[in-house]
């Protein structure tokens, strides 16, 4: 029952209402009720605010439209094409979604953000993308405070390095250093990614859609929670052919690698992971000199291995890190120089107490890398195949010659020998339509994706034209593929190649010399519209190969230096000019 003020008043109001008003206050009290509301308005409705029977209910405003920024920070375009996917997925939901590279984002809007969402790849020794490396810098210098922004982190790695996501963890971290509040915790994905990343992004639309997401107070944060990687898939081919590619005389030793592999899926431009493992000679020499048990459990990860595993197969001991080297200096207490040295000479020179301080060393040393290698294989030209091109790396240590792990193992490999490997996908470094123009630039095992490029349009049929520019010590011992070469001249398929033996004159020629050559039909392929690709060493050639595109660019198409750069720029956002350098 209503209490006497009540009764009043709505005597008064049923009193001054008319038939239809009253009609309309029934449905209106009934719709209440049915929606569970356990209090009606604070203020009853006057008389001549009662809508009429014919008119709807009045309803609650709509919200304003969520609005985010996806940026990405990518190095082979991983990140860039999750982020572009990200973006069509929260249109569809209704929110308006802005997507940016970071190399172009304008960091005077950070501090105005109030949705920021960021997928990056790490590189190297836990660095970031190049292109993302002007956005990390500037939040690292904490000038800007974030007062407003929720974000969150999807970080891209590889779980077999040892600073797995560390540009992700470091982003994540200092946006919420600087003031930002985390939507979600920190993600990080191996290179299985897809599922992770997906799984991430739903939450985030939850959150996004969320009613309460604009008056609930951020949640005390505490060291991220990481969602457990997908991990990488492996497989396991057989060694068909490896041969040494260079002739008598040559300095260096460069193997083609066929390996059997059916049913594994790959594209030209992409790579092949191989985790190398240490010299049985030199696990037992560190046994024999610490007197560990080979057979003794050991944990590792999220399991116990034997280890004499654990060091062939597992664990970085040919040549440590520099702050490896510090933390086995603070385990066995002595000064050690800061070097590049293996584990085995470290035991030598500065040994350990006894087991236990063995088993402390143990424990600070970092997984095995894996070694990336461009694949040089087409799918359609070579079926259930993959080949690899692989110059056995050789370099000096106080005057001793000491070869590469990977590339060690690799050149001593036979027919029929197993070897597991996995592939590393570059959704940047692809072919483009069959009708487009591609200029190839690859010197030395650069040359190796466009092996697979030329081999896949021969067999597609494709029309458009192909250039390649090619470079190695002599033209005798060095020209790598020199048949398989010529053939695609004659047939047609290359239309043009320019190659530079840096050693077979006096003074020495490279790549970016014989494209210097032919600037003017270089920037007429560019203008009509050809696709670049550069592969090879990242310092120096790619910087020089850059350089000289630029003053090819400004000297033909009559540009300044800010002009140049520019038209570049547009290149690379286009797809137009793509880079696999190491």
């Amino acid at each position: 029952m209503l209490t006497t003020p009540k009764m009043t008043l709505m005597q008064e109001l049923i009193a001054g209402s008319s038939r239809e008003e009253l009609i309309w206050l029934s449905g209106y009290l009934a719709g209440v009720v049915a929606q569970g509301a356990v209090a009606v308005p604070a203020a009853v409705p006057t008389t001549a605010a009662l809508p009429a029977v014919s008119q709807a209910a009045p309803e609650t405003p709509a919200a304003a439209p969520v609005k985010i920024t996806i940026a990405y920070g990518t190095e082979t375009g991983n990140a860039k094409k999750l982020a572009t996917d990200f973006a069509a997925r929260a249109k569809k939901k209704g929110i308006q979604a802005k997507l940016v590279g970071l190399e172009q984002y304008r960091l005077n809007d950070l501090a105005k953000e109030e949705y920021f969402l960021t997928v990056i790849s790490t590189q190297g020794d836990g660095e970031p993308p190049a292109a993302a490396k002007k956005f990390y810098d500037h939040i690292h210098r904490g000038e800007v405070r974030l007062e407003r922004m929720r974000f969150s982190v999807l970080a891209l790695g590889d779980t077999a390095y040892p600073l797995f996501c560390k540009a992700g963890e470091d982003v994540d971290q200092q946006l919420h250093k600087i003031g930002g509040q985390r939507l979600l915790d920190l993600q990080k994905c191996d290179t299985e990614y897809e599922t992770e990343a997906g799984r991430w992004f739903d939450r985030v639309l939850q959150q996004l859609s969320s009613p309460a997401r604009e008056t609930a107070a951020p949640s005390v944060q505490t060291a991220p929670a990481v969602a457990r990687p997908s991990g990488k898939k492996i497989y396991t081919g057989t060694v068909l052919t490896n041969v040494n590619l260079n002739d008598r005389g040559s300095g260096k030793q460069t193997y083609h690698l066929e390996i059997a592999a059916e049913g594994v899926e790959y594209q030209p431009g992409d790579s092949l992971g191989i985790v190398p493992e240490n010299p049985a000679a030199v696990v037992e020499g560190i046994f024999a000199l610490t007197g560990a048990d080979p057979a003794r459990p050991y944990p590792h990860r999220s399991e116990e291995l034997p280890l004499s595993q654990l060091l062939r197969k597992k664990l970085n001991i040919v040549y440590l890190p520099e702050r490896v080297v510090k933390k086995y200096a603070a385990v066995v207490k002595q000064e050690i120089p800061e070097t590049r040295i293996g584990l085995l000479d470290l035991l030598k020179i500065y040994p350990v107490k006894d087991k236990a301080q063995f088993h402390d060393v143990v424990g600070i040393l970092e997984p095995i890398a894996p070694r990336l290698y461009s694949i040089s294989s087409s799918p359609e030209a070579h079926p259930d195949e993959i080949h690899l091109t692989v110059t056995r790396d050789t370099f000096t240590v106080n005057q001793e010659t000491k070869f590469g792990l990977c590339s060690d193992c690799i050149s001593q490999l036979r027919p029929d020998e197993a070897i597991e490997f996995y592939i590393h996908h570059n959704s940047q470094f692809r072919l483009p339509a069959p009708d487009a123009d591609i200029i190839m630039i690859g010197p030395g095992t650069g040359i190796a994706p466009f092996r697979s490029f030329l081999a896949q349009r021969d067999v597609q049929g494709a029309s458009g034209r192909n250039w390649l520019f090619f470079g190695d010590r002599h033209f005798t011992s060095d020209f790598l593929y020199q048949t398989e070469i010529q053939d695609w001249v004659k047939t047609g398929v290359l239309t043009r190649i320019n190659t530079a033996f840096s050693r077979d004159q006096a003074q020495k020629v490279y790549v970016q010399h014989k494209m210097e050559k032919q600037s003017a039909d270089l920037f007429r392929w560019l203008e009509s519209g050809a696709h670049v690709y550069v592969c090879g060493a990242k310092e120096p050639m790619s910087v020089d190969v850059e350089q000289t595109l630029l003053s090819i660019i400004r000297k033909e198409g009559n540009r300044n230096a800010a002009q140049a750069e520019s038209y570049l720029e547009q290149l690379r956002e286009a797809g137009r000019y793509t880079k696999d350098v190491y």
